[in-house]
C-alpha cells in the first residue's frame, strides 16, 4: 500500500475510510497531491478525476443524491474551492451530504503574496453544516474535527468543509502508516415520540386539510399512507413531479388546478390545516395563494428544517414523513366534507380542457414535453434542468415508475448536467436529462467527463435563448430584452456531441421528434443527445393561452 508521507493527509484518508466514504471526486492540482495519491492508490476508494471544479462538485452532488451517503470532492488551494460553492449551496438547501476537502497553504503563507493562496477557512460559512479548519500537524484535535465533519454530513444531511494545510514536499510516499487516527463512533437517535394527541384532535375537527409535497425521494412513503390520505373526503393532496408520489386522486399539476381560480375559488380552496413535507416547491402560484389566503395552521414534517414558506408555520415535527404519518394517521378518522370531492371535479374539468388544448397547438416547447414524457422508458430516471424545463414538466402526468430529480435547492441552471451525470454513475439506472439550451451550454464542461454511462441520454430543447424570460412578467420585444435577458443565440449541441463522443440527432418538428424518440431511447454503445429546435416566438404565447383555456 502506498501512503503520503504527510501525517495529516494519512489521518484524513484513514478517517474517511473508517467512516464509510468510498467515492472521491478529485479535481487535479498540486497542493492536494498528498490526498490524491493516498485516495487513488487505496483500493478502499473509487476515485473520479474531473478537471472543472464546478462540474466536479455537482457531479459529486449527483452521486450523493443517489447513494444517500457522503461523497467527497477534493481540490487544490486557491480559487479552486470557490468553484465548488454553487454545488455546496445546492447541497445545503437540498440536504445532500457532500464532503468538501480542500488543500491549503500553511497558515504562515496566507496573505504574504504566495500564488494560489486565498483565505480558505470558513469560506462556505453561510451554506455549510460544519467547517473543520485543520492545523498543519496531525493531532487528536484534528482527528476530532474530521470525525465531527463527516458525522455531521450524515446526521444533518448537508455539506461540510475540511480545510487541510500542507507544506512541501507534497509527492513523497511511504509504504507504512505513521499515524493511528482516532475514530469516533457516534450513533444518532432518530426516534420520534412526541405526543400527537393535540394535533390529532385538531385534524379530526378540520373539514379542509391540504397536504402539499415538495421534492421527495422515490418510494419513501408507504402505499397504505397514500391510500388513506386519498380516501379521506376532508383531505386534498397536491404533489409535484419532483415529489415522486403518485395516486389517481392526488392533484399532481398544481398550476393547472389553481391558475384559473378567482377570488371565491381561492377562498373556498383555502385549507384549515396545511401539512407539508419534502423539499422545495416549484410552483410560485401555490406559494402566492397560501401566502395571501393563509391556513389557520401549517405543520411541516422534516428531521432537520422547517421553512416558514407561507408565513404561517405553527408546528415543526422532527421526524421522517413516513414515520410521522404511520403514527399520526391511524389515530385520526375521516371527516365528512366536500373538500376532496370538489377538488376531483376541478381536476377532471382541467384534464378535459388540457387534452382539448393539446390537440390544437402547433409544434412548441409545450408539445415537445407532451411527446417526450409519454415516451419515457418505464423504470428510468429523469433529471430535469431548472428554469422553464422543470415548470413545463409540472403540467403533465408522469409515469409512476419513472423517478424524477432536479436541483431545486437553489433552483440554479449552473450544474444540472453535471449533477445528472453523477446521478447516472451512482444509480446505475437508465438516466435521461431533459434540459433547456441555456442550462446545457452553461454547464457544457459537464461532458468533459470520462465516466458517462453508455445509456445516459440528453434531451436538449433549444429555443434559442432563455425562453423563461418571455413567460415571466416584464417581457418586451426590445434589443435590451433579447440581449440581456433572453440571451438569444444560434448555438447547437452538434459539435459538442461530436467532441465528447455522443450520438447526435435533431428534430425541427413533431414528426421528426416522434420518429427520433424510439431510436433515442433504444440501447446504444454510447451516450446520446437529441436536440429539438422549437420556435422561440411562439412558445410563450402558446403557454400563456393554455392557462386562459383552462378556465
Amino acid at each position: 500500500m502506498m501512503y503520503p508521507t504527510i501525517p495529516l493527509a494519512q489521518s484524513i484518508i484513514e478517517i474517511c475510510r473508517a467512516k464509510g466514504i468510498t467515492d472521491i471526486v478529485i479535481s487535479p492540482g498540486s497542493r492536494n497531491a498528498p490526498l490524491t495519491i493516498g485516495f487513488a492508490t487505496n483500493p478502499a476508494f473509487k476515485c473520479y478525476s474531473i478537471a472543472d471544479e464546478r462540474c466536479a462538485a455537482f457531479f459529486a452532488t449527483g452521486m450523493a443524491q443517489q447513494l444517500k451517503k457522503p461523497v467527497a470532492v477534493l481540490c487544490t488551494s486557491g480559487s479552486a474551492l470557490l468553484n465548488y460553492y454553487p454545488a455546496v449551496a445546492e447541497a445545503f438547501y437540498s440536504q445532500i451530504p457532500l464532503v468538501v476537502i480542500s488543500a491549503d497553504r500553511p497558515h504562515d503563507k496566507i496573505d504574504i503574496g504566495d500564488g494560489q493562496t486565498i483565505r480558505q477557512e470558513n469560506v462556505y460559512a453561510n451554506h455549510i453544516v460544519y467547517s473543520a479548519n485543520l492545523q498543519e500537524e496531525a493531532s487528536a484535535e484534528n482527528d476530532n474535527k474530521i470525525n465531527v465533519a463527516i458525522e455531521k454530513a450524515i446526521s444533518e444531511k448537508g455539506p461540510v468543509h475540511i480545510n487541510a494545510p500542507f507544506e512541501e514536499p507534497l509527492y513523497d510516499t511511504t509504504e507504512e502508516l505513521t499515524v493511528e487516527p482516532k475514530i469516533l463512533d457516534v450513533s444518532f437517535e432518530n426516534s420520534f415520540s412526541e405526543d400527537l394527541s393535540p394535533f390529532v384532535e385538531k385534524w379530526n375537527l378540520a373539514k379542509k386539510k391540504l397536504v402539499l409535497v415538495g421534492v421527495n425521494q422515490p418510494n419513501s412513503i408507504d402505499k397504505e399512507i397514500l391510500e388513506r390520505l386519498a380516501e379521506d373526503p376532508s383531505v386534498v393532496v397536491m404533489t409535484e413531479t419532483t415529489s415522486n408520489i403518485h395516486h389517481r386522486k392526488f392533484l399532481n399539476n398544481i398550476d393547472v388546478i389553481i391558475t384559473p381560480f378567482k377570488e371565491e375559488d381561492f377562498k373556498a380552496f383555502c385549507p384549515d390545516i396545511l401539512l407539508t413535507f419534502g423539499g422545495m416547491v416549484v410552483s410560485k402560484r401555490i406559494k402566492a395563494f397560501l401566502r395571501k389566503y393563509k391556513p389557520h395552521d401549517h405543520w411541516h414534517i422534516d428531521t432537520l428544517r422547517a421553512y416558514d414558506t407561507f408565513g404561517v408555520l405553527t408546528k415543526h415535527f422532527l421526524a421522517e414523513p413516513n414515520t410521522f404519518l404511520n403514527r399520526f394517521l391511524p389515530a385520526t378518522h375521516f371527516v365528512e366534507s366536500s373538500y376532496n370531492h370538489r377538488a376531483q371535479e376541478i381536476k377532471a374539468y382541467r384534464k378535459l380542457k388540457h387534452d382539448e388544448y393539446m390537440t390544437q397547438i402547433p409544434f412548441s416547447d409545450f408539445k415537445v414535453f407532451e411527446s417526450v414524457l409519454t415516451s419515457l422508458p418505464e423504470n428510468s430516471q429523469v433529471q430535469i434542468s431548472n428554469s422553464s424545463a422543470v415548470r413545463y414538466m409540472q403540467l403533465f402526468d408522469m409515469k409512476p415508475s419513472v423517478e424524477v430529480f432536479c436541483n431545486r435547492g437553489t433552483s440554479g441552471i449552473d450544474g444540472c448536467t453535471s449533477t445528472a451525470i453523477g446521478a447516472a454513475v451512482a444509480s446505475g439506472k437508465e438516466n435521461i436529462l431533459i434540459t433547456g439550451d441555456v442550462s446545457f451550454f452553461y454547464d457544457s464542461n459537464a461532458l468533459w467527463n470520462s465516466y458517462i454511462p453508455k445509456d445516459f441520454k440528453i434531451l436538449l430543447i433549444n429555443n434559442g435563448g432563455g425562453g423563461i424570460f418571455r413567460i415571466l412578467p416584464g417581457h418586451r420585444e426590445t434589443a435590451v430584452f433579447n440581449t440581456y435577458f433572453e440571451t438569444e443565440h444560434n448555438l447547437t449541441g452538434e459539435h459538442l456531441a461530436k467532441m465528447f463522443g455522443f450520438e447526435y440527432s435533431q428534430a425541427h418538428n413533431l414528426e421528426e421528434l416522434n420518429s427520433n424518440l424510439e431510436a433515442f431511447f433504444s440501447k446504444s454503445d454510447s451516450p446520446k443527445i437529441l436536440e429539438v429546435f422549437t420556435p422561440v416566438k411562439k412558445n410563450d404565447q402558446i403557454l400563456k393561452q393554455y392557462f386562459k383555456e383552462l378556465a
